[in-house]
């Protein structure tokens, strides 16, 4: 799997990440360190245990890194979760989670292939 074929699989937007970061050695590098990354552990933890504040935290954060990795369909369900944490929990916010975490899943599935793949 190439990191174009990754970034289809992830629902990413290569093109756009190349245009920001120039290079693929350095989109590689990032994307490889994604699933080390242990804010989307807090985000769950946190939803689960009802601390909105720091769910919104991780959320947003998520957010900003799926933004600058264009990881485009992550980052606009952990955005419409963001703004639903915003100002506290809303109903609104469980399925909004339920998709963020598919969405995770898939990125982190992409990666792993492509990890496994490229290190052949």
């Amino acid at each position: 799997m190439t990191l174009q074929e990754c970034y289809a699989a992830l629902g990413g937007d290569y093109e756009d990440v190349l245009g920001r970061l120039r290079s693929e050695q350095l989109i590689k590098k990032f994307v490889l360190k994604f699933p080390d990354d242990g804010s989307y552990s807090l985000l769950y933890v946190s939803f689960d245990q009802k601390n909105y504040t720091e769910a919104f935290r991780a959320a947003h954060t998520i957010k900003g890194m799926c933004q600058n990795l264009s990881f485009t369909k992550l980052q606009e369900s952990s955005s419409s979760l963001t703004e639903a944490l915003r100002e506290g929990y809303t109903p609104e916010a469980d399925p909004l989670m339920k998709q963020v975490t598919e969405d995770y899943q898939r990125v982190i599935d992409a990666i792993s292939i492509f990890q496994a793949e490229s290190a052949d």
